[in-house]
């Protein structure tokens, strides 16, 4: 019965996001005629507010942050940072927008500006979108307009796992993400992420519950190696992951490992 009734409430949420977005999307289209930056981006954010909080009222997908203080105050509009996260579903795409307070510069394939409406207003924003196939072209790219975004004040986000990885498990963490902050002088900021407790990859079945967000202190970039840089990024995410959903993972977490203040669900 509870999972008819997640069904359900999935069912109603996908419902939503299709019905909002189509109108969503055409009035940033023509907004982004004669706007461009910041205002197309926020318009943008505006639904994935919708999106975030029609999860937690119709599917109770709550969330709780942690380490808000190490990100560089909402204020301070030209500090760049690159954003390196734990990829486990939708929501922390839709999530990250609605919830930090700078500009973000997602780094995805190319793609997923072929779809419908959502990839259409994407493709009004300031992105880094590439050819994964060209992997030389798209790395230059990700480096030119890496640094031109992260030069303006724009967090730079990118999933060093590369895709959505199953709740418990763990993947290949590719240096992209470090490269670019050691090329564009930006520290990292390390984010660990449980969203597959209430959405898993590849699924629309919302589970009510409550996804934390756990950022890290900024890993400055000065004097660093690509791969060595990205080893104390992963060890961080994925010991920040097993002490906020044990349950996930066979071993327990590091010794040692501790996490930041907690701000209370949502």
């Amino acid at each position: 019965m509870a999972t008819l009734f997640s069904a359900v409430r999935s069912l109603i949420f996908v419902l939503v996001l299709v019905v909002t977005v189509i109108p969503w999307a055409l009035a940033v289209l023509v907004l982004s005629i004669f706007r461009r930056g910041d205002p197309v981006y926020w318009a943008c954010a505006g639904w994935l507010k919708v999106a975030i909080w029609s999860a937690r009222w119709i599917c109770g997908v709550r969330w709780r942050i942690h380490g808000m203080e190490n990100l560089p105050p909402a204020a301070d509009r030209r500090a760049g940072v690159v954003l390196l996260s734990k990829h486990q579903s939708t929501w922390e795409t839709f999530a990250y927008p609605a919830l930090l307070s700078h500009p973000l510069a997602y780094v995805f394939k190319r793609e997923l500006l072929y779809v419908p409406f959502f990839g259409w207003a994407m493709a009004r924003m300031d992105m880094i979108h590439i050819d994964r196939s060209r992997r030389t072209e798209a790395w230059n790219k990700v480096l030119a307009q890496g640094k031109r975004l992260g030069a303006m004040g724009n967090w730079v986000i990118m999933f060093p796992e590369g895709t959505r990885i199953a709740r418990g498990q763990v993947g290949d963490y590719k240096t992209g993400g470090t490269r670019l902050a050691i090329e564009a002088g930006l520290p990292v900021v390390p984010i660990a992420a449980t969203s597959a407790r209430c959405w898993p990859r590849k699924s629309f079945l919302l589970r009510p519950g409550v996804v934390d967000l756990s950022i890290g202190r900024q890993i400055r970039p000065e004097g660093r190696e690509p791969a060595e840089m990205m080893r104390e990024v992963k060890d961080w995410i994925e010991a920040e992951m097993r002490r906020l959903d044990p349950e996930a993972y066979a071993d327990p977490p590091p010794a040692g490992a501790a996490g930041a203040p907690v701000r209370t669900p949502r």
